[in-house]
């Protein structure tokens, strides 16, 4: 996803530029056309990959384990391992208004007889909802008349192969709601499909559609909306910020109603869309159904919402069955080393009440788990799971290297604390000599203030690598204090929990708990502690009982 979304973006911006790297984040519009071709190239580039289209209506199964599906035309694909990605599709309904319409997707069909095909394995399913908002024509949009957002001057690309565009960029128009706007709104909230009570699925809290908005945040006289075009070649502009299910003649007023639409055509109206999701709870850490070993679910299907955290499940499930049927260890995903493991953690121990979205607020160690050192913390694990290619992994060790070689030097160049702050650096004159390292650690410190330290008559460096290395020293201090937290996590997670321990005739456990635990089966004393409602006591009583049982195992 990152070699062609950096082939299709159009525009690149860094979120949270002016804060830390640590909650700083790429973003690019990416151009449709050209991010369906490079997918699609890269997808039949891939040795030993058929690519087969049809409706799944059913599963194959043999022994009580998914070995297979059925598609509609009867035609059967066996398969040692499943993964089912079904979107919005699962039974799936469009809402504008009060007109409904089964669909997956616009001018798609719904799932029908694959839920009720997961209807018969007993799992448990839900209802949610999520919005998109009209497309516009850019052709009839007044650009001249409003603020423009510009890509970035130095843009932040997604894969680690690259350093620049690869196609121009463009600037998204911004224009406003205004009291226009929500008057219209308000005045048409009982014909909306939420407010109106047709839609049961509960939304997402945080991409609320331009009803919610209006409602919730009632004293706010405007919102920002984002004019986004779909593609270099195409008219086509999403509006974001006014995801709707308002009937489309309201939506053609009060897109009428902000600056620069006034003659805006709306080239398909905004829907909302309910669909059936299963309670990710079901599922173990590598996103594995309980009830039906072989079987992985990943995406909206346990309840998330957005294309990252789709990508990120649809990641762990295809190497996780990749690895059942090679005979090899999964990959781990923990909530030390990446978001993705905090993602699947939160899943799978607490489920979802309305659509689940990543945040950097949803990480105890967010400090360490920063995008610039996703490289550094995952393409070894990668690497060892045998999905980095060449060239990626000779890239990674090239740049590796550099930056260890960096941070040495100046681990091993030491000055006085009066001659560091004589070019700027904030610290007592009288104080100890330290390292150009830690002087880099110091808020406010440049890699420029301190270069003259270094023994003169080097090549100059590499200023992806002097960003790098500053980087790390910057946040050194606080990621040595959180690995000490992950020590301790990890000697937690270490702890399994054997998979048929009873829960439910466990002395000791509250009913309440043991039910939970019997539900969710955790796989770790760490997942067991993130469960809602466990107590220290409870804990306790579950590391005695794993110590109890291995060392009857050890005696017999």
């Amino acid at each position: 996803m990152g070699r062609v979304a950096d082939r299709a973006g159009i525009q690149f911006r860094l979120l949270n530029r002016r804060k830390g790297p640590a909650v700083q984040g790429p973003r690019t519009q990416a151009d449709r056309a050209l991010y369906r071709e490079s997918m699609l190239a890269e997808v039949k580039a891939r040795p030993g990959l058929d690519v087969i289209q049809g409706e799944v209506i059913d599963l194959l199964v043999r022994d009580g384990e998914a070995r297979g599906v059925v598609l509609a035309d009867g035609s059967e694909v066996p398969a040692k391992r499943v993964v089912l990605t079904t979107g919005t599709f699962l039974r799936g309904v469009i809402h504008i208004g009060d007109e409904q319409r089964p669909a997956g997707r616009m001018g798609e069909d719904p799932s029908i007889r694959l839920a009720e095909r997961l209807d018969d394995l007993g799992l448990m399913l839900g209802r949610l909802k999520t919005g998109t908002p009209p497309r516009l024509d850019g052709r009839t949009i007044d650009w001249d008349g409003l603020d423009r957002q510009e890509a970035d001057e130095e843009p932040v690309l997604f894969s680690f192969l690259h350093d620049k565009p690869f196609v121009r960029q463009i600037a998204c128009g911004i224009t406003h709601t205004n009291s226009q706007t929500h008057e219209i709104i308000r005045e048409n909230l009982d014909r909306s499909a939420m407010y109106g009570g047709t839609i049961e699925g509960v939304g997402p809290r945080y991409c609320p559609s331009i009803e919610d908005k209006v409602v919730r945040f009632e004293g706010k006289e405007s919102h920002q909306v984002f004019l986004e075009p779909e593609g270099l070649n195409d008219h086509t502009v999403y509006p974001n910020g006014i995801s709707t299910s308002l009937p489309a003649s309201v939506q053609e007023s009060y897109v009428h109603s902000m600056s620069g639409l006034k003659d805006a055509r709306i080239l398909q109206p905004g829907y909302a869309i309910e669909y059936d999701y299963v309670d990710p709870r079901s599922l173990n850490s590598r996103l594995e159904l309980r009830v039906m070993p072989g079987l992985f679910l990943a995406g909206q299907i346990n309840g998330t919402t957005g294309y990252e955290e789709a990508a990120a499940q649809g990641l762990v499930a295809g190497l996780a069955a990749a690895a059942q049927v090679l005979g090899r260890d999964a990959i781990r995903f923990d909530r030390a080393n990446s978001y993705i493991g905090v993602m699947v953690d939160d899943l799978v121990t607490r489920g979802v009440t309305e659509p689940y979205r990543m945040f950097t607020s949803r990480a105890e160690y967010r400090l360490a788990l920063r995008a610039d050192n996703a490289d550094a913390r995952l393409t070894e694990i990668g690497h060892a799971g045998g999905c980095i290619g060449d060239e990626r992994w000779a890239k990674f060790q090239k740049k590796s290297q550099e930056v260890s070689d960096l941070a040495g030097r100046l681990r091993e160049k030491t000055v006085t604390s009066r001659e560091l702050a004589g070019v700027g650096v904030k610290v007592n004159r009288d104080g100890p000599k330290r390292s150009l390292y830690d002087a880099l650690s110091i808020s406010g410190t440049r890699f420029d203030d301190i270069e003259q330290f270094l023994d003169p008559g080097q090549p100059p460096f590499d200023p992806l690598i002097v960003q790098q290395v500053s980087t790390n020293a910057l946040y050194q201090h606080y990621v040595e204090r959180q690995m000490k937290d992950v020590a301790l996590l990890r000697k937690d997670e270490a702890l399994e929990l054997p998979a048929d321990l009873d829960f439910i005739g466990l002395p000791g456990l509250s009913g309440e708990l043991a039910t939970k635990l019997d539900h969710i089966r955790p796989e770790t004393i760490g997942q067991a502690g993130r469960i809602e409602g466990m107590t220290p006591a409870a804990l306790t009583l579950l590391v005695a009982v794993v110590r109890k049982r291995r060392t009857r195992t050890k005696a017999s």
